[in-house]
């Protein structure tokens, strides 16, 4: 601690990201990275871009990429939003759309970073609790409210929503805005995009993207909102008033081809699928508790051994998953779905350490 610390500085908690650790042999199952690269493409296209135009400032309002979003999602580029990833991004929502005299809602197991973001920013909130099976139950959603914020999937616990029940929801909660976190969507979830569509879409909807999961690009820093132009204006409004280029040549480059190539963002989302499902088969069979999931990685825990021992013993032997220690979800392990190599060394792993436990 220091004594030129802004008295916000010390009251915050700051987020913990998922480790990135430096071992030699490693089997990393923790942060939900693609186990398989980026398009070719999107290589390509960085490459290409890697010239002496690095010493020119990019385009600050990313116009080329807002157009490939619209044009993939059949919206207009004033309903984009572009940011340093999906992190970001959220940060201009807290701040710009959320910060209001009544308190944000979200689950009260969600994306940690949503409460640092309301420290940071000095917003009131209050956690709603998901029920038994831990899934959202939006009609616990109330009015009125400062904002509503959730994923879907939600994590960590991997459990979607259908795409009706956010509908629903857009209609009882018309006075504030409703912000849907789709980092894990293309795994098997309803995207809330298609409401944006045409001429009568809600106007307090807001849908957030980040190109590293999916599309393979975690180390480029791409993230995107789109919404009503409105909300787009405000979100806006906050970026340049705190960073004018936040994303580089080389970013923007290999974002737009990444979000052209549909082909390459199908073939890996499918092997991620067909591995995800052979998982939860091979851990039923070792006794593990796993919920659905339609995201890239899963959240499952043995009713015989303790969830920070598990995490501990994977450790040992070179195999990092992701383990939380808040009280209702301490014995759960979060998995990122691996290659189909890793997904072998993982329940080889298991085996051995449930045989010995």
């Amino acid at each position: 601690m220091s004594r030129f610390w802004s008295p916000v500085v010390q009251t915050l908690t700051p987020y913990t990201p998922g480790e990135q650790p430096q071992m030699q042999r490693l089997v990393k199952l923790n942060t939900n990275e693609s186990p398989y690269g980026p398009s070719p493409l999107a290589l390509a296209a960085i490459n290409q871009q890697n010239t002496d135009d690095l010493r020119l400032y990019p385009d600050p309002e990313g116009a080329a990429l807002k157009k490939a979003i619209a044009d993939l999602h059949g919206l207009d580029p004033k309903q984009v939003f572009l940011g340093n990833g999906s992190d970001e991004v959220l940060a201009h929502v807290f701040l710009g759309l959320l910060k209001q005299s009544k308190p944000v809602q979200f689950p009260d197991i969600t994306y940690s970073f949503y409460p640092v973001y309301c420290k940071l920013f000095g917003i009131d909130y209050q956690t709603v609790l998901l029920d038994s099976n831990f899934e959202i139950q939006t009609q616990n959603l109330k009015t009125p409210n400062g904002g509503i914020i959730f994923p879907n999937p939600n994590a960590p616990t991997g459990r979607a929503i259908p795409r009706s029940d956010i509908e629903a929801l857009l209609r009882r909660n018309t006075d504030s805005v409703v912000v849907i976190d789709e980092a894990y969507v293309d795994y098997g979830t309803e995207s809330c995009i298609p409401l944006l569509r045409g001429s009568a879409y809600p106007e307090n909807l807001l849908v957030v993207h980040t190109l590293s999961k999916s599309r393979a690009l975690a180390g480029l820093r791409v993230g995107f909102a789109v919404g009503h132009p409105a909300l787009i204006e405000g979100l806006e409004r906050v970026k340049n008033s705190f960073n004018s280029y936040p994303l580089g040549r080389l970013a923007q480059a290999g974002a737009i081809a990444a979000i052209q190539d549909q082909a390459h963002l199908e073939e890996t989302s499918k092997k991620v699928i067909q591995t995800r499902e052979r998982l939860v088969s091979e851990l039923a069979s070792l006794g593990f508790d796993t919920l659905p999931s339609t995201a890239n990685f899963i959240f499952t825990r043995h009713p015989k051994h303790a969830g920070a021992k598990l995490y501990q013993a994977l450790r040992d032997r070179g195999i990092i998953v992701r383990h939380f220690k808040s009280q209702r979800i301490e014995e759960f392990l979060r998995i990122t779905i691996g290659t189909d190599e890793q997904t072998n060394e993982l329940i080889t792993a298991l085996k051995e350490i449930l045989a010995n436990a």
